[in-house]
């Protein structure tokens, strides 16, 4: 008689652990019952503006045929847990449905952070989240009309993009004094906001937004901004909620506390992706969420000691059409770190080596990111050539 594996949670990372434990599961231990909130199957998050430019719903999607016919799974859309309880080892959900488990894994993922200014919940205003908050924007968009976003992150320029590609005139604003603050430093996040104006959006740095009104938006440094819609990218909060009905531990800054077996203190529950909060750090990215569901499905079929030992956090991404990238101790944060930069109008580089200025650490690329490759694997390692002939630059 196979176990009860309830996953609460179908985004990208949910949806790794289910094909994971599907794939490795060769004598039918499991069978799953996964609680998707939304009412569609999991979806390719990372393209979401990819939706603006021609690609559909079904294109994006990740559950293939066989995965939805899998007599192993069964996946209920539409559905939202309320409550998990560990005495009973059960999950109710909205409709009052209770769920028996033997083990639970919570893959609740995060809620993007909406900052509480006057005008927030105004009907002008969005989130960039879900695909349904993409067919939202899409119906107010009106081409060559202002928009703009709040947040000059990742997910703040694919925000920007997107409208773009709708046809309006995205600004974004960003609070911090330089885009993408958490990946690059100050001189690549000032060329990338030259660059990203030369394909027709303006950026605002530096400066919070104070305050949002039908056809405006003012910020605290004085500047009022047209804008027919708000895109709110302004980062994310963890899905922790369930926390409190089930008396599991949260993190400081929010998030499922568990160890680096994405173990909470209950035995027969884990949780993993961007709510789980391993030894107190959450991780924003997809890449370290899925370590955790490849870890979490080699313990449910008895590789006990697997654990999630931590991910490669580098990412490589096109911009509004400007390839950045940036990998390893990209901000030079260890003591004593050498750092080699290069600059030219349109391009930006920076190697970040140890204190013996022979070990690569990081690295930033902005502009021309053609080096990326081969930088990503030499972390950690000794340089096989000088700075100059790695990015290309000798002579």
């Amino acid at each position: 008689m196979p176990r009860t594996l309830v996953v609460i949670g179908h985004g990208m990372v949910g949806h790794r652990l289910v094909t994971e434990l599907r794939t490795r599961d060769r004598a039918g231990e499991w069978r799953i019952v996964v609680l998707a909130e939304e009412r569609r199957p999991a979806y390719d998050r990372l393209a979401l503006s990819s939706y603006f430019d021609g690609r559909s719903a079904a294109e994006l999607t990740l559950a293939d045929d066989d995965l939805l016919a899998d007599p192993a799974v069964e996946l209920r859309l539409s559905t939202t847990a309320t409550a998990v309880d560990r005495t009973t080892r059960t999950v109710r959900t909205t409709d009052g449905t209770v769920i028996g488990y033997d083990a639970l894994v919570l893959a609740t993922g995060s809620r993007p952070f909406v900052p509480p200014v006057p005008g927030h919940d105004l009907p002008c205003c969005f989130v960039y989240r879900t695909l349904d908050d993409l067919d939202a924007i899409r119906a107010a968009a009106r081409p060559g009309r202002p928009g703009v976003v709040i947040g000059g992150g990742l997910l703040g320029l694919e925000a920007a993009n997107a409208l773009r590609l709708l046809g309006m005139r995205p600004q974004v604003v960003e609070l911090a004094p330089w885009l993408l603050p958490l990946q690059v430093d100050e001189a690549a996040g000032a060329l990338l906001a030259r660059l990203v104006a030369g394909s027709g959006v303006r950026v605002h740095c530096g400066t919070a937004t104070e305050s949002i009104a039908p056809g405006r938006v003012r910020l605290a440094d004085g500047t009022a901004v047209e804008a027919d819609l708000v895109v709110f990218s302004a980062g994310v909060r963890p899905r922790d909620e369930l926390a409190l009905t089930a008396g599991l531990e949260r993190a400081e800054q929010g998030g499922f506390l568990v160890d680096d077996q994405c173990r909470t203190a209950d035995p027969h529950i884990w949780a993993i992706g961007e709510c789980a909060a391993v030894n107190g750090r959450c991780y924003g990215l997809s890449a370290p969420g899925y370590r955790m569901a490849e870890a979490v499905a080699a313990q449910l079929l008895g590789t006990a000691e697997a654990r999630f030992k931590g991910a490669d956090t580098s990412t490589r991404l096109k911009l509004l059409d400007v390839p950045v990238a940036s990998f390893g101790d990209a901000r030079a944060i260890t003591a004593g770190a050498v750092e080699f930069t290069h600059a030219t109008p349109n391009t930006y580089r920076k190697l970040v080596l140890a204190p013996d200025a022979n070990t690569l650490l990081g690295g930033i690329l902005t502009g021309d990111t053609s080096a990326y490759a081969l930088l990503r694997t030499l972390v950690g390692r000794e340089l096989p050539a000088s700075p100059e002939e790695l990015l290309g630059l000798a002579g």
